[in-house]
């Protein structure tokens, strides 16, 4: 119910994952308003059978504060969606929206995993190596960062690198104004140091700004703050790209021909640039499997949305990372959901 085009978009996109992903859905809000859009798609689109309504009172508004709306509506459609998790009635939640009230939700309902103070979004951005994205994170759940909240970051960052996108040594690369390892502000030169000193990680030193889409780095760690602002701009220069290369093309006949001709490599532009394409952030360090899409998220970013975490649950993503935070923290910290997102 979430989402500036909810419920409309949230279920085209799920029903074309249901098609093509072949997984089972339930779409959770106001059983009379998603029955009736259900009634919109044709059922040879997919498979009825694999498609349940599981009915959530209310939802929570964006101007709603998250820890005090999720009190106020126990039974709102986030709510209900991380606890389908929680009881294992489902392997994932995915959700757009209200990102705080995810993750509060996410954190109330299903808790941190042992070792992990703060969770945190990571994003994947188109790089200028094909089929070779960066994983940015945190991109919004913490805007201030301690070291060591930065540092587990890496590590989950590194781990999810590994094992659900297939990268074999991932290159970690802390983002910041400079190369040299005394560059930045007093956080960054601290998790310089402890980065450097790590025996588990391979880190490749400072990230600037460029190098985040040179793809120099598998993995770039930074504050939620700093993080959010890059992918958002990344958002907008993708959106500004593709709005340039439409006006600039040739008009009149023969630019209608050659555009034409380029039809499949513009595709495959769009398909490099739109952020759609890499569908949602997954929150690492939560006891459960939750993607978070974009507010602005239509049919074909739920699509990829419920992709990545269709690809977290069969990679077995969240118990890897319970097993190697457990080895690599050595005084794990007490599962508490009671600690809100800042």
């Amino acid at each position: 119910m979430g989402g500036d085009y909810a419920p409309k978009e949230i279920i085209a996109g799920a029903l074309i994952a249901q098609a093509k992903l072949n997984v089972d859905v339930l779409l959770v809000g106001d059983e009379n308003i998603i029955s009736s859009y259900l009634k919109q798609h044709k059922r040879d689109d997919y498979d009825p059978k694999r498609v349940e309504i599981v009915h959530a009172e209310g939802q929570i508004e964006m101007h709603e504060e998250p820890l005090e709306a999720l009190r106020r509506k126990p039974k709102s459609s986030i709510a209900v969606s991380m606890d389908l998790v929680k009881k294992k009635e489902a392997d994932a939640v995915v959700a757009a929206g209200h990102t705080g009230a995810a993750m509060a939700a996410a954190l109330l309902r299903l808790g941190r995993l042992p070792g992990v103070d703060r969770p945190a979004i990571g994003a994947l951005l188109p790089t200028l190596i094909p089929h070779k994205p960066v994983l940015l994170l945190d991109v919004g759940a913490n805007v201030d960062c301690r070291p060591k909240f930065l540092e587990q970051f890496a590590l989950m960052g590194v781990l999810y690198s590994h094992y659900a996108l297939g990268v074999h040594e991932p290159k970690l690369g802390l983002l910041n104004i400079g190369e040299e390892a005394c560059k930045g502000n007093d956080l960054t030169v601290k998790v310089y140091q402890a980065l450097e000193d790590s025996q588990r990680i391979e880190f490749a030193g400072n990230a600037e700004g460029r190098d985040v889409v040179s793809g120099k780095f598998d993995v770039i760690v930074c504050d939620g703050f700093m993080g959010n602002v890059l992918l958002k701009f990344a958002e907008g220069v993708g959106l500004v790209a593709m709005q340039i290369l439409k006006e600039e093309l040739p008009r009149g006949w023969w630019g209608k021909l050659g555009v034409m001709l380029m039809r499949s490599n513009l595709k495959k532009v769009k398909q490099r640039m739109d952020y759609d394409e890499y569908g949602g952030a997954l929150l690492l360090g939560v006891a459960g499997v939750c993607v978070i899409g974009h507010g602005s998220s239509k049919a074909s970013s739920i699509y990829n949305a419920v992709r990545v975490a269709k690809d977290a649950v069969d990679n077995k993503l969240l118990d890897r990372l319970k097993e190697k935070i457990k080895k690599e923290v050595a005084v794990p910290v007490a599962d508490t959901p009671d600690d809100p997102p800042t």
